[in-house]
């Protein structure tokens, strides 16, 4: 690929990205060969890949991510490295075969969409296809979502920079009981972040927190109150701040709650120090079809070793 689209790509971090796309790719492949041509009611299913947060369709490694986006201190987002491009998840899934009826791409940034414009003139053949929506994504998500699903099926891909995506609106893809879910949970980026050690969290992380989980109900499962004596048999109450695998376990929990199928193993990917970054969590909202589903992207996820690369 040239490096003439350097200067517009969008960019995410190291390996563990291209284990994420590596995973969506295989998994729309197997979906389209499934769906093609199975019926519902008197007419054939109208599928659709549905990317939020898409950005350009290409990715770089290692550049800047936007200014707003949460920055932790982790190697894979530091390294300069703009010429090197890969190509990102609304690219990627155009190239699939068998393809798809419809192709939604979701971007706040004008920039960005003007990009996913140009992979009109790239794939000519599904240029049709292609719709792309300026505007926030939890929104635009959610209106997608009120349409009548009855004949139409789609694998929706989100992938926010950090903790943007609310609860509303995976409730509000669940309700449609059509859509395959991949979800990038901000585990280690994200999350474990705000959960300050003492558990005194400032006002604004707690909502951020309530938003993308759908509930208040975190912080007692998060932080648990211990009583211990000291020296002189007096009892000390102290507030213990629980493991990086609670915050997992509770959120795959709470996607089974509103989900008929949901993956018990997410993929964890992991930066270059073991560390974890984030959770990469599938979930079925069409009853029918939890079988199917759960098989296809059982076997993508058990590929990926604990460290986030591919065996």
């Amino acid at each position: 690929m040239s490096t003439k689209m350097s200067s517009v790509s969008h960019s995410f971090g190291g390996d563990w990205t291209l284990t994420k796309l590596q995973i969506l790719s295989k998994y729309l492949k197997a979906y389209n060969v499934a769906l093609d041509g199975k019926p519902s009611l008197d007419r054939p299913f109208r599928r659709a890949f549905i990317d939020a947060f898409a950005g350009t369709g290409y990715r770089s490694v290692g550049a800047d991510l936007p200014e707003d986006t949460f920055r932790p201190s982790i190697p894979e987002l530091e390294i300069v490295d703009t010429v090197r491009l890969l190509d990102g998840s609304a690219r990627m899934a155009l190239m699939v075969e068998p393809r798809f009826d419809k192709y939604i791409f979701i971007e706040k940034n004008r920039d960005r969409c003007n990009e996913l414009s140009a992979l009109r003139t790239e794939f000519p053949d599904r240029a049709a296809s292609i719709q792309i929506y300026e505007g926030d994504a939890n929104e635009e998500i959610q209106k997608l979502c009120r349409a009548n699903w009855a004949h139409h099926r789609a694998v929706m891909f989100l992938d926010p920079y950090g903790l943007q995506v609310d609860w509303k609106t995976i409730e509000a893809i669940a309700a449609t009981k059509a859509i395959d879910l991949w979800i990038l949970f901000p585990l280690g980026i994200g999350v474990n972040r705000l959960l300050v050690r003492d558990g005194n969290i400032p006002l604004a992380w707690r909502r951020r927190l309530d938003s993308l989980l759908g509930t208040t109900e975190w912080f007692d499962e998060f932080y648990k109150l211990e009583t211990r004596n000291d020296l002189l048999g007096t009892d000390i109450t102290q507030i213990t701040k629980q493991g990086i695998d609670c915050i997992g376990q509770f959120f795959i929990n709470r996607l089974s709650q509103i989900f008929p199928g949901v993956s018990r193993n997410p993929a964890i990917l992991r930066n270059s120090t073991n560390c974890p970054m984030y959770m990469f969590c599938f979930a079925v909202a069409n009853p029918n079809g939890v079988k199917p589903a759960m098989k296809i992207a059982g076997d993508l996820l058990k590929k990926v070793e604990r460290n986030g690369t591919r065996k």
